[in-house]
């Protein structure tokens, strides 16, 4: 559970209908009838997507997972409160014109923290002995091994995807999202000599670990490189703070470079800002 019995029952009884002063959803909202003991699940759920397809605003959320914007926020709000999720003030306007720009969110570092489980402070002092007792060589060994563990999970999709360039990209995030990296794909640079694929990975089982033993990150971009073909460039990094990791692959027989990034903002065309951050606003 990651919400308190209590709010659980506080959000029940506004839906109820026991009273004058009861509050419940819009007419039509899809969640009307949620049982709270569903408040929970519905909340994975929300975790889920926004780690897999984020950032994601409300309305984003309530289109995947069938539930009105405004019962998605009730429950990004409770999210918020718990530290699981950090606002991104999007770049891209789109329809909505003038005016503030559109809320989204990211996992924060206790979203990724929830999802990994409770093993990363075992695996870290697992490797610090295997570091002390047999050198930095044997941790890169280990994660080599684990790459190509990995690789052995992948390579049967990526060869069945044929020659084509995307479609291998898109089989080797498909089975990076089985062994749960929540791994999607855009396309960048098309129709340019910098056209390629960004690989971005909303989770890393493996992220705590890999923030004290880059290895994990320098063998797994390695792999990428091996299975594909290409020499890939990682950009980002949820070892290094960024709420994704994210690799150029690149599509195009010229492209070389992946397309630049400007300014502060990173590569889902958003800019990551705290719950202090957004306080001190």
């Amino acid at each position: 559970m990651i919400i308190s019995g209590e709010l659980d029952t506080e959000l029940g009884n506004a839906r109820g209908t026991g009273g004058a002063d009861a509050v419940g959803p819009a007419v039509g909202s899809t969640d009307c009838a949620e049982p709270p003991q569903d408040h929970a699940r519905t909340r994975d759920r929300v975790l889920g997507e926004i780690s897999e397809h984020g950032p994601l605003s409300a309305a984003d959320l309530g289109a995947r997972l069938g539930l009105t914007p405004a019962a998605v926020r009730r429950h990004l709000d409770v999210l918020d409160e718990q530290g699981l999720v950090d606002e991104a003030v999007t770049t891209q306007r789109g329809t909505r014109g003038r005016g503030r720009p559109a809320r989204a969110y990211v996992l924060s570092e206790g979203g990724h923290a929830h999802l990994r489980g409770a093993y990363d402070e075992l695996a870290v002092s697992a490797l610090d002995f295997l570091a002390r007792s047999a050198g930095p060589e044997a941790v890169r060994m280990f994660a080599t091994e684990r790459a190509d563990r990995l690789a052995a999970v992948a390579r049967p999709a990526i060869e069945a995807a044929g020659a084509d360039p995307d479609a291998r990209v898109e089989a080797l995030a498909a089975a990076l999202t089985t062994q749960g990296y929540a791994a999607s794909t855009r396309p960048v640079g098309d129709g340019t000599s910098r056209a390629g694929m960004q690989l971005c990975q909303g989770h890393c089982p493996v992220q705590h670990v890999a923030t004290r033993y880059p290895q994990f990150c320098e063998t797994e971009a390695q792999m990428f490189s091996d299975l594909l073909g290409v020499h890939v460039q990682r950009l980002a990094s949820l070892a290094h703070g960024e709420h994704v990791c994210t690799t150029f692959i690149p599509t195009s027989t010229t492209s070389a470079q992946p397309p630049a990034l400007s300014g502060t903002t990173d590569t889902h065309g958003t800019t990551t800002r705290t719950t202090g951050e957004r306080n001190r606003s």
